[in-house]
């Protein structure tokens, strides 16, 4: 199966989601709809980055990486 690493940014917020799909154009849609906890309150949300990884495990490696990184960045 191919999995996709993808970087959504809500419009409303600014606040960055990370997070694997198949399919991140679908995936942004729901999250649109407000189908995902996290991201219901901050709607809309644009996808910005989308990486095609491989599997499923890559797929949750590389996105454990880019939270990690990302995360170090950010001052809170």
């Amino acid at each position: 199966m191919k999995y996709y690493v993808y970087i959504i940014k809500s419009l409303k917020s600014g606040k960055i989601y990370i997070g694997i799909s198949k399919n991140p154009e679908k995936r942004l849609k729901e999250h649109n709809k407000g189908d995902s906890k996290f991201t219901k309150g901050h709607k809309p949300w644009v996808l910005v980055y989308k990486e095609f990884v491989g599997d499923r495990k890559q797929a949750r490696s590389k996105e454990k990486k880019l939270k990690g990184s990302y995360s170090k960045r950010i001052k809170y």
